[in-house]
């Protein structure tokens, strides 16, 4: 492709009076029910304009037919057009980013929306990358974005020796595209050794959770190493043992990890063993809601408690069932904290805004008859940005408490 052609088709979206917010307040979506008409002779995926009511120019972004989500923007009020070094360009940008904010050894390079690149991530795994692609117009771009990307960690003396994509989620039906999961270009063994935080794991791009490993917790699990030195841990939800691993690394006596998969739980106990981790860190393969209880009615106690779990919404129909879950896992870890003990609790659902899983966690604080003094509040890592504007992009929550009982 010449490096001056034009991406931009011959087409543009116009607007209703009034509509437009979210992009105006620096989001990236055009929603179906905002748009007052569309003109000129593109495809879906293509870029195309998107002008106000009034004719006044607000950017560029990929139209799609099928999909709620009208338009994504891909640059606002830049009347230049769109060509592949403008690609590039965002691609070096979230690149140099990186560089500035985290270890990038293993990290989200790409994160859509809030590197204006909308509906496409990618996670570097130390010489692995695993592109996740969401969205028609992105989809088109994917090998020119992986192209660019590898240019620039060459540039850095990075040499990555192949790519795994994960595009496997329900939600590319929404798109129109269907699920895809396999190698691009030549096959590698898919378990891939990582080093976070001083702790190694085995991630496997191919069938682990997501893009094969949770990397926006990286800044929160260093966080809870200093706090569990010498403890009695209970981590749960624990996945591939992270949590769990971090805590037996920072010097915890001993550590449980409870998760309702075999497969995570033989994974953890592998990365222990791994970490030389494996006679103080110990995993249980068992349902958390139904664990918890038994634990109390046997009167354990720990100095620390972790609490992780999935996204117990990801509707906002569905956000009251979430709030009575995170409420009654909240309340029963609360009860197996020691007086003078730690709590963590997180949500990953964006749903779950801050001021209400702030509110749950009080409600259950006052169940459990605990008093809560609040030592740290964190979200996803740097390499994770929050783009203000677009509410997805926002969506971990993270807690740390010092837990008394009420006296």
């Amino acid at each position: 492709m010449n490096m001056a052609e034009s991406l931009v088709k011959d087409g543009k979206v116009i607007l209703k009076k009034g509509e437009g917010r979210t992009i105006k307040s620096g989001g990236a979506w055009v929603f179906d029910n905002e748009i007052a008409s569309m003109e000129g002779n593109f495809e879906d995926g293509d870029i195309i304009q998107v002008e106000d009511f009034d004719g006044f120019f607000l950017g560029y972004g990929f139209i799609n037919s099928r999909s709620k989500i009208r338009v994504r923007m891909l640059s606002r009020w830049r009347k230049e057009p769109i060509d592949a070094d403008f690609i590039r360009e965002r691609v070096r940008k979230a690149w140099d980013y990186r560089k500035k904010v985290i270890d990038t050894s293993s990290c989200r390079v790409i994160f859509g929306e809030a590197d204006w690149l909308p509906g496409i991530v990618v996670d570097k795994y130390e010489d692995v990358l695993v592109v996740e692609s969401l969205a028609l117009g992105i989809d088109r771009l994917k090998m020119m974005i992986l192209d660019d990307l590898k240019e620039c960690l060459a540039e850095d003396g990075i040499r990555i020796r192949g790519i795994y994509e994960r595009s496997d989620a329900p939600v590319r039906r929404k798109e129109g595209l269907a699920p895809v999961k396999g190698f691009i270009g030549e096959e590698f063994d898919p378990n891939v050794e990582i080093c976070e935080n001083g702790v190694k794991y085995i991630v496997d791009v191919a069938n682990g959770q997501k893009t094969g490993f949770f990397l926006d917790q990286k800044m929160n699990r260093l966080a809870m190493q200093p706090l569990c030195r010498g403890a009695k841990v209970l981590d749960c939800f624990t996945h591939m043992g992270t949590f769990a691993l971090n805590a037996g690394l920072g010097g915890a006596r001993e550590v449980t990890g409870v998760d309702i998969s075999e497969f995570a739980v033989k994974e953890a106990e592998r990365n222990a063993k791994l970490n030389g981790l494996d006679q103080t860190v110990k995993f249980v393969c068992a349902n958390v809601l139904d664990y918890l209880p038994e634990l109390e009615k046997k009167g354990e106690k720990y100095d620390v408690v972790i609490l992780d779990p999935p996204a117990f919404t990801k509707s906002r129909e569905a956000t009251k069932n979430a709030i009575r879950g995170y409420r009654e896992i909240n309340m029963r870890g609360l009860k197996l904290v020691k007086d003078g003990g730690i709590l963590a609790t997180c949500s990953c659902s964006h749903f779950m805004t801050q001021e209400l899983f702030t509110k749950t966690i009080a409600e259950a604080a006052r169940s459990a008859h605990k008093r809560l003094r609040q030592l740290q509040f964190n979200t996803q890592g740097p390499d994770h940005p929050i783009l203000w504007g677009a509410g997805d992009s926002y969506y971990l929550k993270f807690y740390i408490f010092e837990v008394s009982d009420e006296k």
